[in-house]
């Protein structure tokens, strides 16, 4: 696996990987990876003739008081697993790399509207940093096609409209959350839970696998069953942020005729966010 960390040694490799005609494909990550990640990594090797990861830790979407200072980084184990899982390049750029006038200076994109709901409404700014630095990624590595996790739902539809409004060539692929046997997504935070707060965490895949069952029930309800998902999450020791049911196409609020819906949702167990969803097709 080659291993680059500057803009001019990615683009002379993406530069040699298209002179030799070759599809890329792009899996953009802040590291500390665990199988979901490798999941993505699988899914793009059969897509696509060249495969890129990213491990870049993105101050700009992390709020003043959150955990970009804690975030888990673990680059040595990270570059062997995304050797050992087959890809060819991997980018493990600096700050000082990404954004050379400095973050107070650099153009910024955004989702308007989509980016200020749901997780949004509680981490103001964070989907603004996630879609800048996915958008110069993207302007980097020029993939053909870049995969995403589902589990974080508002972002991967907020990427998909963006490639769509800015006419990028990129098919952008979303891949079912991994779990862990009890239901858990994985996720790299999941390594702040306590021991005590990690046999409680599978209670908010439980709750929203409650919800979707009266859904495909045929309950229409909507603010009852998000009202009842929170309340049972607060009962389970979580603090939620939101339980919400929304569109699958916009995250618009579905009305008794929508087919198509997902129930998303965030909470915190102790220190740590947890963000998960269900996607509800009804017949």
């Amino acid at each position: 696996m080659i291993v680059v960390s500057t803009v001019s040694d990615l683009r002379r490799e993406i530069q040699n990987v298209r002179r030799a005609s070759k599809r890329v494909g792009f899996v953009p990550t802040m590291g500390n990876l665990h199988a979901g990640h490798l999941k993505l990594i699988d899914v793009v090797r059969e897509r696509a003739d060249f495969t890129v990861a990213s491990i870049y830790v993105n101050p700009l979407q992390f709020g003043p008081q959150e955990d970009f200072a804690s975030y888990p980084r673990t680059p040595e184990e990270d570059r062997q697993a995304l050797t050992e899982a087959g890809a060819d390049l991997l980018f493990m750029p600096t700050t000082e790399e990404m954004y050379p006038r400095g973050m107070h200076a650099q153009t910024v994109v955004e989702v308007p509207e989509l980016s200020n709901i749901l997780c949004g409404a509680f981490r103001p700014g964070h989907f603004r940093g996630v879609t800048t630095v996915v958008n110069h990624l993207f302007n980097l590595t020029h993939p053909d096609v870049a995969v995403f996790g589902k589990k974080d739902y508002q972002q991967l539809l907020l990427i998909r409209l963006m490639v769509s409004d800015l006419g990028m060539p990129i098919d952008i692929v979303g891949v079912d959350t991994l779990r862990e046997r009890d239901g858990l997504a994985l996720s790299s935070r999941n390594r702040y839970l306590r021991p005590d707060e990690r046999e409680l965490a599978p209670a908010l895949h439980a709750v929203l696998r409650e919800a979707q069952g009266k859904l495909m029930r045929g309950g229409a309800v909507f603010p009852a069953i998000e009202a009842s998902a929170a309340e049972q999450l607060r009962k389970a020791g979580f603090r939620p942020d939101y339980v919400s049911i929304v569109r699958q196409q916009d995250l618009g609020k579905p009305s008794a005729e929508d087919r198509r819906l997902a129930v998303l949702a965030a909470a915190w167990l102790g220190r740590t966010r947890l963000i998960d969803n269900v996607e509800v097709e009804i017949p």
